[in-house]
């Protein structure tokens, strides 16, 4: 979930290398992040010039939908919100993988309808994960709903959640 970690100084970054150079050398490493902080904001395109520049061609980014989207309007009106994240974060293509809808732990059974609306509504272009925080969801129709979207339910270790190994697209995402 990101690379720009201070405390990771001089133990995976080399002592002396600056923030600025921190995506760059933690490409060296990995060909992949979870960009967690879509959460908060969605960033300006300058920044996501400059986060293609710094990787190589082969590297990934998933980025986390808005908060907005997932916790505050829990997937209801917020379409114009969806369309400027997805406008914006596709300047990433074509690194970008899969966009991962985080839901709130009070999004439970009474809201799985919302879920079953928004998911249709997701531009065909792009691969998405669903992370469940709530057990009450993990049941053979949100695996069914995910799978006629071909959208992934993100497999999680988490002491709060059962162990769920259950795959609904032609990839895998892994928290």
């Amino acid at each position: 979930m990101g690379w720009s970690y201070g405390f990771w100084v001089g133990g995976f970054y080399p002592k002396g290398l600056r923030s600025t150079e921190f995506l760059t050398e933690y490409s060296k490493h990995f060909d992949t992040v979870e960009v967690d902080n879509t959460f908060y904001r969605v960033p300006s395109k300058n920044t996501l010039e400059k986060w293609k520049e710094q990787t190589p061609e082969s590297f990934l980014f998933s980025a986390k939908f808005p908060q907005v989207i997932t916790h505050r309007k829990m997937l209801r009106d917020c379409e114009q919100d969806l369309e400027f994240f997805i406008e914006r974060i596709s300047m990433l293509h074509p690194k970008l993988g899969p966009l991962l809808l985080q839901l709130p732990p009070a999004f439970g059974s009474k809201q799985a309808a919302l879920l079953k609306e928004f998911l249709p509504k997701l531009p065909k272009k792009h691969r998405y994960a669903v992370e469940v925080r709530n057990a009450q969801l993990l049941k053979s129709s949100l695996f069914s709903l995910l799978r006629q979207n071909g959208v992934a339910l993100a497999i999680v270790a988490s002491p709060f959640m059962p162990e769920i190994k259950e795959l609904t697209a032609d990839f895998v995402y892994i928290r």
